[in-house]
C-alpha cells in the first residue's frame, strides 16, 4: 500500500507517489494503457501531465474517459498571455477527454522575464483565475525546473496563494547550500499556508553526458530496487510532500514496488556512499 497524505488544501488525499506522465510522451495508446492499469492497480490515484509531454494527453484520453473520477488530474502550460494560456488548456481539457483538471500549473515559471510576462496584464495569470472561476480548474500551482525554482516560487506565492509547487530535490541538489537553504524557506512557508509540495528529478543519478541513453528520462536514472528505494526514502523525509515518478515507463514497476513498502529515511552516510559509489552528481551544475 502506497502512502496517502493530505495534498495541501484541496481536501484531496493523494498518493505520496503521483504518476508523472511524461513517461508517455511516446508511447503507443496500448502501451499507455497498460502503463495507467499498473498505476491504478498499485492504487496510484494523482496523475500528472502536461500540454509539452508529447503524445501523453491524448493518450490518456481514452483511459480518462472510464477512470476520471476515480483520479486526481493534474496538467500544466508553458503558455504566458491569457489567450495562449485559455486555448491551450482547452486543448488539453478535449485531448483529456474531461471537462475540468483539478490542477491546472503554470509550468517552468523560472525566468525573470517570463514571469513579468506571466503575471502582467493580459497574462496567463489571468487565465488561470478565469478557468478557476469557469469550473475549467479546481485548483492552481506553479512548476519549476533548476536552481531558481524555489526562489521564483516564493516569487509567485507572494503574488498569489497558488495551491501547490513543483520543484527538483534530490541528494546531489541538497549538497548544494544555497539551494538546500532555498528549499528549506520555500517548505516553511508551503507548511505555514497549507501549500502542496511535489518534487521532481528525485531518482536522479546524474547528467547523461557521452553515455548511450538506456532510458526515456533526460538524465540517467537510478535503476535497481535497492538505490531506487533509497533515493525515494530519503526525498520523502523532508516532510509531507509528493514524489513525481520518473518519466520512464520501464523503470515504473521497480518505483512503485518500492514506493509500496514505504522506505524510511537512510541515514546521510548511507546516501553519500551510494552517490560516491554511482559517481552521482548535479544535474543543474
Amino acid at each position: 500500500m502506497i502512502q496517502t497524505a493530505h495534498f495541501g488544501r484541496t481536501g484531496h488525499d493523494s498518493t505520496r507517489l503521483l504518476f508523472g506522465a511524461a513517461a508517455l510522451a511516446n508511447a503507443t495508446q496500448a502501451e499507455a494503457d497498460r502503463t495507467l492499469g499498473a498505476i491504478s492497480d498499485a492504487g496510484i490515484n494523482h496523475l500528472d501531465t502536461a500540454a509539452s509531454y508529447g503524445l501523453a494527453e491524448e493518450r490518456m484520453g481514452p483511459w480518462l474517459q472510464r477512470h476520471r473520477d476515480s483520479v486526481f488530474l493534474a496538467t500544466k502550460t508553458e503558455k504566458r498571455t491569457k489567450r495562449e494560456a485559455l486555448a491551450e488548456l482547452e486543448r488539453s481539457l478535449k485531448l483529456l477527454r474531461t471537462d475540468h483538471v483539478d490542477l491546472w500549473q503554470m509550468h517552468v515559471l523560472i525566468k525573470d522575464d517570463e514571469w513579468e510576462v506571466a503575471m502582467g496584464e493580459g497574462g496567463a495569470f489571468e487565465a488561470f483565475v478565469e478557468a478557476r472561476e469557469r469550473g475549467m480548474t479546481r485548483f492552481l500551482g506553479v512548476t519549476g525546473h533548476g536552481k531558481a525554482a524555489p526562489a521564483m516560487h516564493l516569487r509567485s506565492l507572494a503574488r498569489f496563494d497558488f495551491d501547490s509547487v513543483l520543484f527538483p530535490w534530490n541528494w546531489p541538489l541538497a549538497q548544494d547550500p544555497a539551494y538546500a537553504a532555498a528549499v528549506r524557506t520555500l517548505l516553511y512557508v508551503c507548511k505555514t499556508r497549507n501549500v502542496a509540495v511535489q518534487l521532481i528529478k528525485a531518482f536522479l543519478r546524474r547528467p547523461w553526458g557521452e553515455r548511450t541513453h538506456t532510458h526515456a528520462t533526460w538524465y540517467e536514472p537510478l535503476s535497481t530496487p535497492a538505490d531506487i528505494g533509497m533515493a525515494l526514502g530519503w526525498a520523502w523525509s523532508i516532510g509531507d510532500v509528493f514524489i513525481n515518478s520518473a518519466g520512464d515507463m520501464g523503470l515504473l514497476p521497480t518505483i512503485l514496488l518500492e514506493a509500496s513498502k514505504s522506505p524510511t529515511r537512510p541515514t546521510d552516510q548511507q546516501m553519500a556512499d551510494m552517490a560516491a559509489r554511482l559517481g552521482m552528481a548535479d544535474l543543474f551544475a
